[in-house]
């Protein structure tokens, strides 16, 4: 059942829960998200970032449809989300390919080119009736990098403004989490999720939630995070079972990975979306 972020978000809210948003930048880990997702009866949210093009994983125009295809025919609801879009541009060709939401990254920008640039995406998702994400303070690290970055942590007064401001669905804060593989234990700043969650009238996202402890998850989902982006553990769980096998066919070594990314991400839809 395909939905927006804004629809997805409601189901989180109403029932005190985040919904798991995961990278599936193949066939096969939507296979595994969408199965762990249907067998535990919870919505979920797909993702392609635009970095995933400059890492030479997909192409947009390419795994939308596929994305799209797999979110209608599920038996729970879908969101198919394009994140971490830097060019609006970009983000224009996602939704005329049917993204029902999108996320605009200026956390890079200075604010106010930020703010003027997440407005434009709004306007351009009101076209389509999709949903608009967009991020404040910043998450450090790249989407896509291997290693953890340093957080720019989200003022909660800033966060007021330009959730007032630009009309937005969802805000992506940034409290401690980062991209990529953490080379030390993150420390989460969980006062200022519920001080920004007390300010906004808007879901609150959590990026880099990989790596993250099942106490932690729990204690940011309870103070108001109603999203959490997922993939780097995911992938890395797949790698390592198949890593130093022999096999005598690739569709076996497929199926292997893909069986362990779908326990992967049944674990964390056990502890986000009880």
């Amino acid at each position: 059942m395909l939905v927006s972020l804004k629809e997805i978000l409601k189901i989180a809210e109403a029932k005190n829960c985040a919904i798991g948003s995961f990278n599936t930048p193949n066939f096969e880990s939507m296979q595994a998200v969408i199965s762990a997702a249907e067998e535990r009866k919870c919505p979920v949210i797909i993702m392609h970032a635009q970095v995933h093009e400059e890492m030479g994983l997909c192409k947009m125009e390419e795994i939308a449809p596929i994305m799209l295809f797999m979110a209608e025919r599920a038996s729970v609801p879908v969101c198919v989300h394009l994140d971490h879009g830097t060019d609006l541009d970009y983000i224009s060709c996602g939704l005329e390919l049917g993204f029902t939401s999108v996320m605009y990254d200026g956390s890079a920008l200075d604010i106010k080119e930020n703010y003027a640039n997440t407005c434009i995406a709004v306007e351009l998702a009101s076209r389509y009736g999709a949903s608009v994400e967009a991020e404040v303070g910043s998450m450090g690290a790249r989407e896509g990098c291997s290693e953890a970055g340093e957080s720019i942590y989200t003022d909660p007064d800033t966060a007021l403004w330009f959730v007032k401001e630009t009309g937005i669905d969802a805000l992506a804060c940034a409290f401690g989490t980062a991209h990529g593989m953490y080379l030390t234990e993150p420390k989460l700043d969980f006062e200022r999720v519920s001080k920004i969650k007390s300010m906004i009238d808007v879901p609150m996202v959590m990026h880099g939630g990989s790596g993250v402890s099942p106490e932690d998850y729990r204690e940011v989902i309870q103070r108001g995070i109603r999203k959490i982006n997922y993939y780097t553990y995911m992938a890395k769980a797949a790698a390592e079972a198949i890593s130093g096998k022999s096999y005598s066919q690739f569709h076996d070594a497929v199926n292997d990975a893909v069986s362990v990314m779908k326990a992967d991400v049944t674990k964390a839809i056990n502890i986000f979306c009880k």
